[in-house]
């Protein structure tokens, strides 16, 4: 599956290289401050 991915990117491995890590930040950012805020409510936790 990551190969498949990483065929897809444009560019040399430098710049698959940063897109990979861009997405990956944007992915992080996007359940720490929209996910985990939204489903800590619904937990069962103390």
């Amino acid at each position: 599956m990551y190969r498949l991915l990483w065929r897809r990117l444009p560019g040399g491995t430098p710049l698959r290289l940063t897109i990979t890590v861009l997405l990956t930040g944007a992915v992080v950012a996007a359940l720490w401050y929209v996910v985990f805020p939204w489903l800590a409510p619904r937990l069962p936790m103390g």
